[in-house]
């Protein structure tokens, strides 16, 4: 029993996977051509390669990866492993590896992990491998990228999206932007900053907290007892009634902006208008900030380039380029001026 093929200028029937003899048969070039075009063999003209990708296209033809992989010994994947994906940080940089690596023509493979015990990172890696990623992005969360990638296999390369002191990162300055935020409301004439901080056990938090204190003591300014929770809103909420009820607080930095809007919502309750009495800064600019009531100061984050980095960074050590010894990358925030914030009266 034989295979009917299709027809020159026909698509594959169904069932009937088109390879890449039918394709070379449509675009009239031998299979060692189109095999060569889609390893992206320098020695194919443009018109020939024109004319594979065209007949491709036409049988719906997609080169098998497992194949590609055995032939070239790379997967064109990276694994990304990451800790608490359902916040908006973590969220957001998954999207901007995903986006990045579509660019380079990697496809993304994410383990995302409830703890960051030694075993969740080794089952993790054990995964990652078993797919034969070429390399592996770290979003670390609230634990030490260093501790984390003690854990990985030491063959592979990493990129770590928190600054590390053993592993190349790209990291988002953590500490400039929340410093530019407190200078702002200081340079608005409040005589003091009241932050509404991240949890103790998140270095970005622990960051945004030391940037906070060292702009007080730089300005001189009182520095009162931060407020710990976590990064909900909800929290941020509690926080605010407290802070609400202190007739003293004209300012809060909070360390992000779901707890600006539990913050913005305490504040409305207790009758404290934002910014006539209260002016509120928050860290992230989520999608939603500029439509808080009122729209939200905030520190913006630039996740895309946190993308492009991290991926450059990690094609570095793929392609044997990189520089010895681990490398880090800072990405600068930007503060978005919005009507949260007002000089005082």
């Amino acid at each position: 029993m034989t295979t009917e093929r299709p027809r020159e200028g026909e698509p594959a029937r169904a069932g009937g996977r088109p390879g890449l003899r039918e394709v070379a048969e449509v675009a009239g070039v031998s299979h060692q051509t189109v095999s060569r075009v889609f390893k992206d063999h320098p020695r194919v003209s443009a018109e020939t390669r024109a004319k594979v990708l065209a007949a491709a296209a036409q049988l719906d033809f997609r080169p098998n990866a497992i194949a590609r992989a055995l032939a070239t010994g790379s997967s064109r994947t990276i694994g990304v492993v990451s800790f608490d994906t359902t916040l908006f940080g973590p969220a957001s940089m998954v999207s901007a590896i995903e986006r990045s690596a579509r660019e380079a023509d990697y496809f993304v493979s994410v383990v995302g992990l409830s703890s960051p015990s030694r075993r969740s990172v080794a089952e993790a890696a054990d995964r990652l491998r078993g797919q034969g990623v070429d390399g592996i992005i770290l979003i670390p969360g609230h634990v030490s990228a260093d501790q984390v990638v003690r854990h990985l296999p030491g063959h592979l390369p990493v990129v770590s999206l928190s600054a590390a002191d053993t592993v190349t990162s790209a990291s988002v300055d953590q500490y400039g932007g929340p410093l530019a935020a407190v200078r702002h409301l200081l340079d608005l004439g409040h005589t003091t900053v009241h932050h509404a901080a991240g949890p103790a056990d998140w270095r970005d938090a622990r960051e945004r907290e030391r940037a906070w204190r060292d702009a007080l003591a730089g300005a001189g300014a009182p520095v009162a007892e931060p407020l710990p929770g976590d990064w909900s809103a909800a929290s941020g909420y509690e926080r605010g009634k407290r802070l609400a009820a202190d007739p003293s607080v004209t300012a809060v930095f909070a360390a992000n902006d779901h707890i600006a809007l539990g913050l913005l919502l305490a504040l409305h309750e207790a009758g404290r208008r934002v910014p006539e009495d209260v002016s509120v800064i928050g860290f992230d600019d989520i999608p939603e900030a500029a439509f808080f009531t009122p729209p939200l100061t905030t520190v913006r984050q630039d996740f895309a380039a946190l993308g492009r980095r991290s991926m450059a960074l990690l094609l570095e050590q793929i392609s044997g380029t990189a520089p010895a010894g681990p490398a880090g990358v800072v990405v600068p925030t930007e503060l978005v001026v919005r009507r949260s914030t007002a000089r005082r009266a």
